[in-house]
């Protein structure tokens, strides 16, 4: 009895730590996804039939007006389905004002770029939220110091609190970080408080190798300290300050997931540590939910980013895909076959199928080997 009430107990927290943390996430930026193409399709006067969250058996579902919206069994993705989603479905001449086939290539467009265009607004958004709120960010409160650095041998011990640079104040780690990656390797002078007492030294930082946000070697220059752990204080920015660090953080993390994208083509078996599935974004979800509402709310912000860039690739089945049947279609004055595009999806699918097993395989072996 008392290991089945201990295999209960676990199965509990299971659900509760990780599956539900997914389930929100997941669920709220395919919501926003959908919502997009939902939006765009009504402001063009296309006829929406289905808004579903999930794939699968109907779970719940009503009926308003034109639209049955449903929750379904499976809750790894969603869809919207319009009035004439395909060139060959037959529609009556009285409802042909509202197929999605009988709109412009412009209006198209917009509603199959929508869906990623209101992730990646999303993102925005959620960014700027946290801005706002505040977020904890650490301190120049020095944690450790490395053996024979700059820093070691200019007399920085932990427990210094950096002030200042070069008689620039600093407060954050990430100012700090910044000042000395930018100082192409010229001798700084630290302003340091230690206790009571005020210290001026001076170092000069050494290039160094480190991995960046995505894992690749560069060079950087380093004075060889790192923060304390009991360093944080909560940082907060008005309005439009939070605006345009949203915007900025938006750019910054678009580019690296091109980079990222670019590695996983280039050399996917070298960096298949980046590609993760359900599991993986499971566990994701309920660490980042444990550390916090503004921590999971982050998670939320980078995936519904990744999740909007993802859906614009050339990709058959993909948004990106329709799209660039759109653009063939603009070039060549006529739609794509129907033959030529069901091919095509039948092709995308089964990437996206091989794509999904090889996350998965990753995760599982991520399983046996404890490095989750």
């Amino acid at each position: 009895m008392d290991i089945i009430t201990s295999y209960a107990a676990s199965g509990v927290n299971l659900v509760i730590s990780y599956i539900i943390p997914a389930i929100v996430l997941l669920g709220i930026l395919i919501f926003v996804h959908e919502l997009g193409h939902f939006l765009l399709a009504k402001l063009c006067g296309v006829r929406v039939l289905k808004f579903s969250l999930g794939f699968g058996p109907t779970l719940i579902g009503k009926k308003i007006g034109d639209t049955e919206y449903v929750i379904s069994a499976l809750p790894l993705g969603g869809y919207v389905k319009p009035l004439g989603e395909s060139p060959d479905e037959p529609v009556s001449d009285e409802d042909r004002p509202f197929a999605l086939n009988s709109q412009s290539v412009g209006a198209r467009f917009l509603i199959l770029a929508a869906g990623s265009a209101f992730n990646i607004i999303f993102a925005a958004f959620l960014y700027a939220f946290v801005y706002m709120v505040g977020f904890p960010v650490l301190t120049t409160l020095v944690g450790q110091v490395i053996e024979d650095s700059p820093a070691a041998r200019a007399g920085i011990a932990a427990g210094d609190i950096i002030e200042a640079i070069d008689g620039r104040p600093i407060r954050y780690w990430d100012d700090l970080q910044a000042i000395v990656t930018e100082c192409s390797g010229r001798e700084l002078r630290l302003s340091i408080r230690r206790g009571s007492d005020s210290l001026e030294l001076a170092l000069q930082p050494e290039l160094k190798q480190r991995e960046d946000e995505i894992g690749r070697e560069q060079d950087a220059y380093m004075i060889g300290i790192a923060p304390s752990a009991e360093g944080f204080e909560m940082r907060r920015y008005g309005p439009l300050a939070s605006i345009g660090k949203a915007c900025q953080d938006v750019w910054k993390y678009t580019k690296l997931t091109f980079e990222l994208l670019g590695m996983l083509i280039t050399s996917p078996v070298e960096n298949k540590e980046h590609l993760g599935g359900p599991i993986l974004i499971g566990k994701i979800a309920g660490d980042f939910a444990r550390q916090g509402i503004i921590s999971f709310v982050l998670l939320m912000a980078i995936i519904s980013l990744n999740l909007g860039i993802f859906n614009l690739l050339p990709i058959p089945i993909l948004d990106g895909g329709h799209i660039l049947f759109l653009l063939i279609e603009t070039v060549k004055g006529s739609p794509v076959s129907v033959r030529a595009m069901e091919i095509s999806h039948q092709i995308g699918l089964a990437l996206l199928l091989a794509l999904m097993l090889f996350v998965c395989y990753n995760d599982v072996a991520r399983l046996s080997t404890g490095l989750f």
